[in-house]
């Protein structure tokens, strides 16, 4: 990584931190916080649409996708007790996840069903279609749960996610670059290292244990290490199932939204797989309790 690259990074951090603090952390309410998600979502979804279905030929397809995958992020989110309470809507409340999935696969199905041009790749199509909704838009939504169901100390559980995330990004990059050269997995990622994988634990851990020192006393030290550890190892591994994927199609960054980043996928890799961890983390940590 470059200087420049450095800066540019620390440019854009400057300027996004400080409306991503506002947007968790001021507004009574959690919707603001889902908009923000389910638009961060949506470009990582128009990304991964782009590598895996390029062409002008695929253009309805994304799009078409990209409206499915609205619908049924939204679905995943609005359909809860928490969100319809006082509503005659019980069964449709508690069905969100379930209708999500429906509208997932029955809207593609039957848009590629009645649209699908070129037969011979339209199975490719299609499971490239509902691959990008599940991976990047139901993984990414994970984000608004923790905030719906924790309510303002949800904002703290966010900024959690993404510092064992981004911390340990951090700590990978040094660790790789001042401590060793022995590659990780070279097939995937060739600038990868075992120092890197362990100094992104390390960061992982220390981003926990800032957050359990300063904002989220609730957890314990066994949390802590529970979260921080899985959590890291998760990050590395989403960090590299998007190195899969781009290497499989040929790119370099999933797209050039975000200066010395890449797209916004090449931001969220790591926390599409950590955010689901920690989010059933929390839903099944008292029974650790």
């Amino acid at each position: 990584m470059a200087l420049g690259n450095l800066a540019q990074r620390a440019l854009v951090a400057i300027v996004a931190v400080p409306v991503l603090i506002g947007i968790l952390y001021f507004p009574d309410r959690a919707e603001p916080t889902w908009a923000l998600i389910m638009v961060a979502a949506l470009l990582a979804m128009q990304e991964f649409f782009a590598m895996t279905m390029p062409g002008d030929d695929s253009v309805p397809d994304r799009r078409v996708s990209l409206v499915i995958g609205f619908a049924a992020c939204s679905a995943l989110y609005w359909l809860s007790p928490r969100i319809l309470h006082g509503y005659n809507t019980q069964a449709l409340a508690n069905s969100g996840p379930l209708v999500a999935i429906a509208i997932t696969v029955l809207g593609t199905g039957l848009y590629y069903l009645f649209r699908f041009r070129d037969m011979a790749s339209v199975a490719q199509r299609f499971g490239f279609s509902i691959a990008g909704i599940v991976y990047t838009g139901f993984c990414f939504t994970f984000l608004a749960l923790v905030r719906r169901e924790h309510g303002k100390i949800g904002a703290d559980i966010i900024i959690l996610i993404l510092g064992l995330a981004w911390v340990a990004d951090t700590g990978a990059y040094f660790a790789g670059r001042f401590l060793g050269n022995s590659k990780l997995y070279p097939a995937v990622s060739p600038k990868k290292t075992w120092a890197g994988a362990v100094g992104g634990l390390a960061g992982s851990l220390l981003a926990a244990v800032l957050m359990k020192l300063f904002r989220l006393k609730f957890l314990t030290w066994l949390d802590v290490g529970l979260i921080a550890i899985p959590a890291g190892m998760l990050g590395q591994m989403g960090d590299l199932a998007e190195s899969m994927i781009k290497r499989s199609v040929g790119v370099k960054d999933s797209g050039a939204l975000l200066p010395g980043h890449g797209g916004m996928l090449d931001r969220i890799d790591a926390v599409l797989f950590i955010a689901p961890y920690v989010y059933i983390y929390l839903m099944l940590a008292p029974l650790l309790h």
